[in-house]
């Protein structure tokens, strides 16, 4: 549940707020219903709307307020009072409320000053959420791809976002010792970044679940509003192996003129939606071409290396609206996936198999294979001690001195060695 602070006085049951700050506090809630002095709750559309359309004074007086009191024949009804200079209003509970109005709750609280110690900013983190969330899976059949993984440590504040076929990791400074990990649904966030551009503070962290030991709440506070969700159940797949760190062919490219390009193979397509594009990159020219020969378009770039990779244009499309600007443009092989990167955001897309790729991969895999079954080595090593020698002449005249033998010929023995057969050694 979302929570609207309001700066104001309180005055005996109910407050008394500046009009324009509780006009913006609620267009920046992302909820539409707001619940007022504990037992009133509104809908947040009309309620924001009413107090625009005030007149009369800048200042705001909302007290509770019950027909009940003037007589017993009366039922009870629970209402506002609202008074602006000399405009008085009654607002019942339940009022701009309707049966699909949508249980998403906030709770007004009134604050005699804005205290939120901010750990970052408020643009830079409506920004990340901007670039990552595009990338976030829409089929609920992986519901845990549907969501965004915010993960703070050593200084470092992560968003990950992936679908299955892309992958976008952004990072911030996050130098404030918060340690935690949270993964918040892409619907919860929509919102949220057009809120953010809004606030002068934001304050970031991680707080345990009330309900649940294990559980983890993401709470991102701001001067007006305080956003508080649950984790996401599920473990987040372990996406660093998928980012790629090896590269023979890197380009440095203009993100607008390849979604020029893009737009001109999407024409040219038989499915607009989903539509290959082969990316050559050759003599300092990055060349987008439709797998049918139908087009091809040519983009001065700096870069070295030659290579040739098929993507799908939506997904290339993609990134270079996420990322923007002048973007570094990475790949191994045709079959391997692709980087794409601007300062601290990249994007890992996985390439379309084509008949290029297939090749290569299978050249891959032989080499692969050979590296594993090694030549067998004809190298033996011999035992120092496995030769008999001739006794040299002094042995021979010492062992005479003593007896041991007779200076008599005797037959001579063929000389016999220990010497192994040399035979081949097997190398798993």
């Amino acid at each position: 549940m979302e929570k609207l602070n309001i700066v104001g006085k309180r005055s005996g049951d109910g407050f008394v707020a500046h009009k324009s700050v509780l006009v913006n506090g609620l267009s920046r809630v992302m909820a539409d219903r707001v619940s007022l002095l504990d037992d009133i709750t509104l809908g947040r559309k009309g309620f924001a709307g009413y107090i625009r359309a005030l007149s009369g004074s800048n200042i705001v007086k909302i007290v509770p307020y019950s027909n009940g009191d003037a007589g017993e024949s009366q039922v009870a009804v629970k209402r506002l009072k609202v008074v602006c200079g000399a405009v008085t209003g009654y607002l019942d509970d339940k009022a701009w409320i309707g049966d699909n109005t949508p249980y998403s709750l906030a709770e007004v609280r009134i604050h005699p000053r804005n205290a939120v110690m901010p750990n970052i900013g408020s643009g830079e983190l409506a920004e990340a959420l901007v670039r990552v969330l595009p990338f976030t899976a829409s089929d609920d059949s992986r519901p845990v791809l549907q969501g965004v993984l915010f993960t703070a440590g050593e200084g470092k504040l992560k968003l990950v976002a992936a679908d299955g076929f892309t992958l976008a990791e952004l990072v911030l400074d996050f130098d404030d010792g918060i340690e935690g990990k949270a993964l918040i649904h892409r619907d919860e966030l929509k919102a949220v970044a057009n809120a953010l551009r809004k606030a002068k503070r934001v304050r970031l962290d991680f707080e345990a679940s009330g309900d649940d030991l294990d559980g983890v709440n993401l709470v991102i506070e701001t001067e007006a509003i305080t956003y508080k969700w649950r984790s996401l159940s599920g473990d987040y797949p372990n996406y660093q192996p998928l980012i790629p760190t090896e590269f023979t062919t890197s380009a440095q490219v203009d993100a607008n003129e390849v979604l020029k390009a893009v737009g001109t193979m999407r024409a040219l397509a038989e499915d607009a939606k989903s539509f290959a594009v082969d990316l050559s990159l050759i003599d300092g020219s990055l060349a987008l071409t439709n797998p049918d020969g139908k087009g091809e378009a040519v983009i001065p770039v700096t870069g070295e290396g030659i290579g040739c990779i098929r993507v799908d244009g939506k997904y290339l499309a993609g990134a270079m609206k996420a990322c923007g600007g002048m973007v570094d443009f990475r790949f191994n092989e045709a079959f391997s996936p692709m980087l794409f990167s601007v300062d601290n955001f990249q994007i890992v897309v996985m390439p379309m198999m084509s008949d290029r790729a297939r090749e290569a991969q299978q050249e891959a895999r032989a080499e692969a294979h050979a590296v594993e079954t090694v030549e067998p080595s004809a190298e033996v090593t011999e035992a120092e001690d496995t030769i008999e020698t001739e006794p040299t002449e002094a042995e021979l005249q010492a062992i005479e001195a003593e007896g041991e033998v007779t200076t008599e010929p005797t037959e001579e023995k063929p000389k016999r060695s220990r010497r192994r057969k040399r035979e081949p050694v097997a190398v798993a």
